[in-house]
């Protein structure tokens, strides 16, 4: 039923003309250590310091992830027999099926078991759910396609952890069933051989942070090891980076290793089918792909599919080896991708004009729903309005006497918690505290939204303030080069959840010149002699009024790959008046 994709780097809160800046605190002692001993710039080794890091092997190792250092498997529940019964299926050919959800973390895990267990000799089918044909999850229309293949064991990827009628039908049929999955657990036992989830109580795989893609990894090296086969499982991280990435995991522990090395593999072009896509989406040249191009670029391409009809279109492209065939996948893909946009830019609007029309921008969370909305972009734009209006949001495709939504709030909220508050007004729900998906009736969206303002309503008024305005997280130290600050930021790379890029503070910067680019802001800057260029997203309307200013902006630093690789450039999230920040320090 949720729907989790959302960008992971995406910041909460709206860029915005910044009338009162919190000053940063100059580096303290503990930054000056981390630029003695690792040769830091100074503004890279106060970010550190004020993320809690200090000078030592820990450090080190997380500066400089390499896999010998992820968490050891032994203590993941139910792993053992999992791969035994996976490898007793390949040892005696049965027919297995591989069912993983509609969107990016569920097709790259099914990508990634079908593969090896292919690569293991096995007879693996791969199936994803249909968001409209059954939806989320594992559902009767998913037992169906499941007996119609005679499986006779069947992997859920992604989802059963809250499907115990299906899989007792399941184990009924005469199919074994081994689910993984990362979504929170239900406290009745499944009827499965063996359950996969670091969020079950009594599993002690420290690590909880694993996206479905990333457990599908550990699965498959479990069961390489039963099976005894020489099978070099680190050629499916790219796989494993593109799921963790997509499905907002945090970029900490276990998934800082898998991701940092799964780029390095997806970079290397092993994979026809992504290279197509990342070339559709750069206009045909090859760029260097992060955790921002995952989250922006590649995700966005390989959720569409699932988004307006069957996700199967980029399950195939994943798993396509003939280049010919992956550059048409990759076309189809990028024309539904554009076609998932448009829908996107009309809801949004549609969605604005009711919080205006109803005054509902004055309440403590928004429910808004329409008839006639696509179900597949609600998620999307209930993170827009989230982000926008700083709210707990829920956007809800109506079709005539019910509806299914998605919820999506700033950071700091608990939105499974409130959602669970209200039950007693839909037909389902699920998801986690980030992101959730729920199914109405029509007729009790009314009082699901009264409901939802008052849960949303008391825990706002019992906890943190939501989507404060945006800040900076340190200065741009001026004893720093800017290129050096460039690499060293670098290193932080991948950022996103848990581990967010840093905003800096950059003051007296020369506007040379302003442009609109639709929604968005181009600027050329000089800064410290230097000329550079500066995006604003979604900026736009500022561009008169900073034209020929000096600023102070609040920015990160990246490499500007379309002007030459070296060249540093602003990526802008807030500005101010000079005047401003220098007489607040």
């Amino acid at each position: 039923m949720v729907d989790t994709q959302q960008p992971p780097s995406a910041p909460a809160e709206p860029k915005v003309e910044v009338s009162q800046l919190r000053i940063p605190s100059p580096p303290d002692q503990a930054a000056k250590a981390l630029t003695d001993e690792l040769g830091l710039s100074f503004t890279v080794a106060d970010w550190l310091a004020k993320r809690g890091h200090e000078p030592g092997e820990q450090l080190s190792r997380w500066l400089r992830p390499k896999l010998a250092h992820l968490t050891s498997p032994a203590s993941m529940a139910d792993l053992p027999q999992a791969a035994e019964r996976i490898a007793k299926a390949v040892r005696e050919r049965e027919r297995i099926v591989v069912f993983g959800d509609y969107d990016c973390d569920g097709i790259t895990s099914t990508a990634v078991l079908t593969e090896v267990i292919g690569a293991l000799g096995g007879e693996v089918t791969p199936l994803l759910a249909n968001r409209f044909a059954g939806g989320y999850g594992f559902s009767d229309q998913a037992l169906q396609r499941v007996r119609a293949a005679d499986a006779q064991l069947l992997i859920t990827c992604d989802c059963g952890s809250s499907d115990h009628p299906r899989l007792e039908a399941t184990r009924e049929a005469g199919i074994d069933a081994v689910v993984l999955d990362h979504h929170l657990v239900p406290p009745r036992p499944l009827p499965v051989v063996a359950f996969l989830n670091p969020q079950r109580p009594d599993c002690g795989y420290p690590y909880k942070g694993l996206a479905s893609c990333g457990l599908a990894l550990l699965l498959a090296t479990a069961l390489r090891k039963v099976l005894g086969a020489d099978l070099d499982v680190r050629r499916w991280l790219d796989l494993v980076a593109l799921g963790t990435v997509a499905d907002v995991a945090p970029l900490d522990g276990d998934n800082r290793l898998l991701v940092t090395r799964g780029l390095h593999v997806l970079n290397a072009g092993q994979r026809v089918g992504l290279g197509a896509l990342a070339a559709n989406a750069n206009n045909g040249r090859k760029l260097p792909i992060g955790a921002e191009a995952v989250a922006y670029q590649i995700a966005p391409r390989i959720n569409a599919p699932g988004r307006l009809g069957d996700p199967m279109l980029a399950l195939r492209l994943l798993l396509e080896t003939d280049a010919t065939r992956a550059w048409e996948h990759a076309a189809a893909l990028e024309q539904l991708s554009q076609q998932r946009r448009t829908i996107q830019r009309t809801m949004t609007a549609e969605a604005i004009s009711d919080i205006a029309a109803h005054g509902w921008a004055g309440d403590p969370a928004l429910v808004l729903a329409r008839q006639g909305w696509h179900p597949g972009v609600v998620g999307i734009v209930a993170g827009r309005i989230a982000d926008q209006y700083r709210k707990p949001t829920i956007v809800i495709a109506l079709e005539g006497e019910t509806g299914r939504g998605s919820a999506r709030t700033p950071s700091g909220f608990r939105l499974y918690d409130a959602i669970a508050r209200c039950k007693d007004q839909l037909v389902g729900f699920g998801g986690h505290q980030a992101a959730a998906g729920v199914e109405i009736r029509t007729d009790r969206v009314g009082r699901f939204r009264d409901c939802w303002r008052g849960a949303c309503g008391e825990q706002i008024q019992d906890g943190p303030p939501l989507g404060a305005a945006v800040q900076a997280d340190v200065r741009l130290d001026p004893r720093d080069d800017l290129l050096q600050v460039l690499a060293d930021l670098e290193q932080l790379e991948p950022c996103g959840q848990a581990n967010p890029a840093p905003r800096l503070l950059i003051e007296s910067v020369q506007v040379l010149s302003t442009r609109r680019l639709k929604e968005h802001l181009k600027l050329e800057v000089k800064l410290r002699g230097r000329r550079l260029s500066a995006f604003g997203p979604d900026m736009g309307p500022l561009a008169d009024s900073l034209a020929g200013k000096q600023i102070s902006v609040i920015a990160r630093i990246k490499r500007d790959h379309w002007r030459g690789g070296s060249a540093p450039e602003l990526l802008l999230e807030g500005t101010c008046a000079d005047q401003v920040a220098t007489a607040s320090d």
